[in-house]
């Protein structure tokens, strides 16, 4: 323990903990809700004093009957169990995948609760700040990254088989690397079909007047980055 220990078995430390654990699940969850993001204050508080009163019956268990309990089994029940909810926040939305962050932020406070359940609070703390403080900064870092990246991921359509080809055969004649490349056929014969593919483009290259470039190209329908 750090600066805080509420591992003793007493009435006290385990209301400390319930509250404990619906403060820090309630800090994330209001964050997230600010933000406009899936899973808000109520899930989160939730999950996290649920989480804690798993570790909390888990060590009552343990005092009761300490030749047929395993603390460790209850906790690894709710790391596992919490998916569910993990998935239920996960939205794919035509050729975006939305609420990954939300489904972390689940399971993390499931940890967080499991940590306060058990009496470690002072650590549970120190991750939820640790958390939230990287939430806020590692967007920042991320856009200012991206900005000089020279890799795009782009989703196309395209009226017909030949025109993705041409498509594909032209940005490699322009030196640009392909990473990535999938395409999703939505029919047969000259039906319209979508490419998702991740490329590289050159830094001699201006990659927004490019970009606008490849939305003219000849059977090119759209051409949107992701």
């Amino acid at each position: 323990m750090f600066f805080w220990d509420l591992t003793a078995w007493t009435a006290q430390n385990v209301f400390l903990r319930m509250v404990t654990a619906l403060l820090l699940g309630g800090v994330i969850g209001i964050d997230r809700g600010v933000k406009r993001r899936g899973g808000g204050a109520r899930t989160d508080a939730a999950v996290c004093l649920g989480a804690a009163m798993v570790m909390i019956t888990a060590q009552y268990m343990e005092n009761c009957y300490p030749a047929s309990a395993d603390m460790a089994r209850m906790g690894s029940q709710v790391i596992s169990g919490v998916g569910f909810l993990g998935a239920g926040s996960i939205i794919v939305s035509g050729h975006q995948v939305k609420g990954l962050t939300s489904a972390a932020g689940i399971w993390v406070c499931a940890c967080i609760g499991l940590a306060v359940g058990i009496g470690f609070a002072d650590g549970a703390i120190l991750v939820t700040f640790v958390l939230l403080i990287g939430l806020h900064l590692l967007p920042l870092m991320e856009k200012t990254v991206n900005q000089y990246s020279r890799y795009v991921t782009l989703y196309v359509e395209a009226s017909e088989s030949r025109a993705a080809s041409a498509f594909l055969h032209k940005i490699q004649s322009d030196g640009c690397k392909v990473d990535r490349f999938e395409v999703d056929r939505s029919g047969s014969g000259r039906q319209s079909l979508t490419i998702m593919l991740t490329i590289r483009i050159p830094r001699h290259i201006d990659q927004k007047e490019y970009l606008e470039r490849l939305e003219l190209y000849r059977g090119i329908l759209s051409v949107d980055t992701l």
